[in-house]
């Protein structure tokens, strides 16, 4: 991956990467360019089985995702070794993928890096009972939309995290 002089580099990780890391990577774009204006960003997603590698998005989540205005177009990869050097912030979806990640992770300076999306869902907001985002792969329509609202929700938070930890 060449980021080059990209000054804030994102990382989305789920299971598979094809429903919710690839929604995170699309929403995190759209919100944060516009809460962080004038910033660079680089914004990735990975899973943490390569059984979907490249693959698009499920196409259920493309639909969902489609209905709210936002453009899914990443292909499926898993994460590499080298993803815990070259991003500032990996946000996991879940807890299952933080463990993973952490048991991942090569060096114990790279750990502060690793994250759950959730933890950025303001309190008084309607999701902040969420502490992950579940995944919607064996359920319905209504897992996808909720999926969404988590992660519209998390933008914020992240964005305002962001510009407190001076890096926009």
């Amino acid at each position: 991956m060449n980021t080059g002089n990209l000054s804030i580099k994102i990382l989305f990780v789920c299971l598979g990467n094809i429903c919710r890391s690839p929604a995170a990577e699309e929403i995190a774009r759209v919100k944060l360019n516009q809460m962080l204006e004038g910033q660079s960003l680089f914004i990735d997603s990975a899973g943490i089985i390569n059984f979907h590698e490249g693959k698009s998005a499920d196409a259920r989540m493309i639909h969902h995702a489609r209905e709210r205005g936002y453009h899914l177009k990443s292909v499926s990869r898993p994460v590499q070794i080298d993803d815990f050097e070259q991003f500032d912030f990996i946000l996991a979806m879940d807890n299952r993928n933080f463990l993973d990640l952490i048991e991942l992770c090569p060096r114990e300076e790279y750990r502060a890096k690793i994250m759950k999306l959730c933890s950025f869902i303001s309190s008084d907001s309607d999701f902040s009972k969420y502490s992950e985002v579940p995944d919607p792969y064996y359920g319905g329509s209504e897992g996808f939309e909720l999926v969404i609202d988590i992660l519209e929700s998390s933008m914020s938070g992240l964005g305002q995290f962001i510009q407190k930890k001076g890096l926009s």
